[in-house]
């Protein structure tokens, strides 16, 4: 059924049938119409009133089967940037997964179980994906309050692991009491990851710090330019010796452009972790090649098209995590 072959019908029963094209209309067209009076009291209205406003005719006039009003997102898998309003995190790998539809393209509202899944899209082993994904659903513990806390018992700590393994990382955790779903399951924003003292740290490969102007979440141009600057075969690829001289001249620009840093061995780890993880997921373990780079912190992009394929039958794990932290340590050569 189309617009015009419902003369008697209101504007608000219009802009149903034309968002429903017609089909499966019973059920579907209360709940629209429901949805087209709230459209219009709100961003359809125009000042004429709450009824058929010139701005709500002249929508109808528009939408056809071919123009909906409501634009369908990509098929999953499918890249497309960020939308306006979205909700997007330190981590261009992260952003990536939004983008493609592997976590919601907002980034707002992500249940654990479909981060945790995302991470397999990258090449990460179910339980290695699950140690990045599920503690940062533990709630946020600012370091600041921490430190002043009474140190928990031996046992506690223990009895903590026992009831909840991923306890073992909740410096990840970045959960905020209340940010629940309508079913009371926790949920968190893409923008959670950017709190300052879980998992997000100083001194990333491409973002600035949390008290710089720039902000710890939005990508450099001019960092990303410097990383890429690294490679030592030009601009081929980038080797481990070059991602560890990079983060080395990282740390000593930002000792003198942020003296009033924190940057000590748990950031250290996780930052090298971070590398650690580019470099096995997207790379052999010892290069990964600019363009798959530039696809990554450039676009926030899966880099598909430059020839990456993602690990399926021998995803990276933790053992393998492990010891490509500490490669990626010693190519820094930092000691604390």
């Amino acid at each position: 059924m189309h617009c015009a072959e419902r003369r008697d019908a209101t504007a608000y029963e219009w802009l149903a049938i034309c968002i429903a094209g017609g089909e499966r209309r019973d059920a579907r067209r209360k709940t629209l119409a429901s949805l087209a009076n709230s459209i219009s009291s709100g961003w359809l209205a125009d000042g004429e009133g709450a009824g058929e406003s010139a701005q709500t005719r002249r929508i109808l006039t528009m939408s056809t089967e071919s123009s909906p009003l409501i634009a369908r997102e990509p098929p999953v898998g499918n890249y497309s940037p960020e939308p306006i309003g979205a909700s997007r995190s330190p981590c261009p790998v992260v952003n990536a997964l939004a983008n493609h539809g592997y976590i919601a393209r907002s980034g707002r509202n992500i249940l654990m179980n479909d981060l945790n899944a995302s991470m397999k899209q990258i090449g990460m082993s179910s339980l290695l994906g699950s140690v990045f994904a599920k503690p940062t659903y533990i709630e946020f513990q600012d370091p600041a309050i921490v430190a002043l806390r009474k140190p928990p018992s031996l046992w506690s700590r223990i009895w903590a692991l026992i009831r909840n393994p991923y306890s073992y990382f909740s410096y990840f955790g970045c959960w905020m009491k209340g940010q629940v779903d309508e079913r009371g399951r926790k949920v968190i924003d893409l923008g959670n990851l950017a709190i300052h003292g879980a998992i997000e740290h100083d001194i990333s490969l491409t973002r600035r710090d949390v008290d710089q102007p720039e902000g710890n979440c939005a990508g450099q141009k001019d960092l990303i330019k410097d990383l890429l600057a690294s490679s030592s075969d030009g601009g081929k690829t980038l080797t481990v010796d070059d991602l560890g001289a990079f983060i080395k001249r990282r740390i000593e620009q930002q000792l003198i452009d942020n003296p009033g840093l924190t940057y000590g061995p748990d950031q250290h780890q996780i930052n090298c972790g971070q590398v650690a993880l580019m470099m096995h997921c997207f790379g052999n373990g010892k290069t990964i090649p600019c363009s798959y780079v530039r696809a990554i912190f450039e676009e926030e992009r899966l880099p598909w098209t430059e020839g990456w394929t993602r690990r399926k039958w021998w995803t990276m794990g933790l053992f393998e995590f492990f010891g490509a932290v500490e490669t990626i340590k010693g190519a820094v050569g930092l000691t604390f």
